[in-house]
């Protein structure tokens, strides 16, 4: 080998190691680094607010969506069981005292079934005509035809019984045992003993979410709330929808994680480190404990108590470090409660780029030293 070529070939040593050390800046990683995640902060003419999580933080942010039914709800009373209403079935029985008389002979009834309250709220009955049902009970029904009978055939007997019609149903929909429309009777005045008149919910209990929508409100509650708190069992009117669901709320988990997806809450709440041990927790060999992130859309309410401050207004870019290697950081990282839509990183540890870098030069430098083997015409392993 000649001069020439042990030059040419040092050269190219040499370019390959500065083509290696500019690779360095584009390296693999699943991220941006703690550094250059502290360099968009407020502080350093970011646009985000980075927080180190303590107690005090944890308190102010541990804020749970509470779901429940507002007083048009609570303060309706239970509907009276017996009350008619257009869309019923009535069940009318008329016996009379002669022999023959204007409907049935004495001793025999004349039974007329599934009277339906027409639209108006009206049913009608030969020999007393047009007769108001809807709003009446049965008892006040019976006595209507009976004054009307009255006056055609002498002390009639009149029996009226109702069947829970068109008229007072409610609609069930989504995650329940059977979906359909079910009359309001004795039994199903309230939620409670609608759903289970229903069959139950077929999701988990734990995230099951019951909303029912009434005119032109709706309300919405957790179906575990809806059996702790009776009082929060309201009652039914006739045109309820109600809609059983499984909990929409999720967060991303991104960066040195067992894995990096996207999580529904199998829980109402859900701690940190409950979420990164859902997608396997840390990885050991690359993750850095010091750099867990959350980054969240924080309200105005509870940035302001965070940041100590008043004069924000609206949404506020937050990003929460958790550091999980000081004395309290893994106690911390169980009290500071996960939201929905929050994204969870946790960055690489330093080294890990130090090694990919040396790996990334290792390896160029193995590859120039081929060069002045190939000059020479050698082949390796010949």
């Amino acid at each position: 080998m000649n001069f020439k070529t042990n030059l040419w070939a040092r050269n190219a040593a040499l370019l390959a190691c500065v083509a290696g050390l500019s690779a360095c800046e584009t390296l693999p990683r699943f991220g941006p680094n703690k550094a250059e995640i502290f360099a968009g902060s407020v502080q350093r003419q970011g646009d985000a607010f980075v927080v180190a999580v303590d107690d005090r933080v944890t308190r102010a942010t541990a804020v749970v969506e509470a779901l429940g039914f507002s007083s048009d709800f609570v303060n309706a009373g239970i509907i009276g069981s017996d009350t008619i209403r257009p869309g019923d079935t009535l069940t009318v029985a008329i016996w009379e005292n002669v022999e023959q008389g204007i409907l049935a002979k004495a001793g025999a009834p004349a039974g007329l079934t599934d009277v339906q309250v027409d639209g108006q709220g009206y049913i009608f009955i030969p020999y007393a005509g047009r007769i108001r049902a809807a709003g009446n009970s049965p008892e006040a029904v019976r006595r209507i035809i009976t004054a009307k009978l009255s006056e055609q055939t002498p002390d009639p007997q009149v029996m009226v019984t109702r069947t829970a019609g068109d008229g007072a149903t409610v609609s069930l929909t989504g995650s329940v045992g059977g979906q359909g429309v079910y009359a309001i009777e004795r039994p199903t005045r309230t939620l409670a003993t609608m759903l289970a008149r229903a069959g139950g919910v077929t999701v988990p209990p734990e995230v099951a979410v019951i909303r029912v929508t009434r005119g032109g409100r709706m309300g919405k509650i957790w179906y575990k709330d809806l059996f702790d708190n009776p009082q929060l069992d309201i009652a039914l009117r006739p045109g309820d929808k109600i809609l059983v669901e499984q909990d929409s709320r999720a967060f991303t988990v991104l960066g040195a994680t067992g894995a990096q997806t996207r999580v529904k809450f199998d829980t109402r709440n859900i701690s940190a480190l409950e979420a990164i041990a859902q997608v396997g927790g840390l990885m050991s060999n690359v993750a850095d404990p010091t750099g867990v992130f959350v980054f969240r859309n924080e309200p105005a309410e509870i940035a302001n108590q965070v940041l100590g401050r008043t004069d924000l207004v609206g949404d506020q870019r937050m990003i929460y470090v958790l550091n999980l290697t000081e004395p309290n950081g893994m106690f911390r990282a169980r009290d500071f409660l996960i939201r929905d839509g929050d994204t969870i990183y946790v960055t690489e540890a330093p080294y890990v780029q130090w090694t990919k870098m040396i790996s990334a030069l290792t390896g160029t430098l193995k590859a120039a030293n081929t060069v002045p083997a190939a000059a020479a015409g050698i082949v390796p392993g010949l």
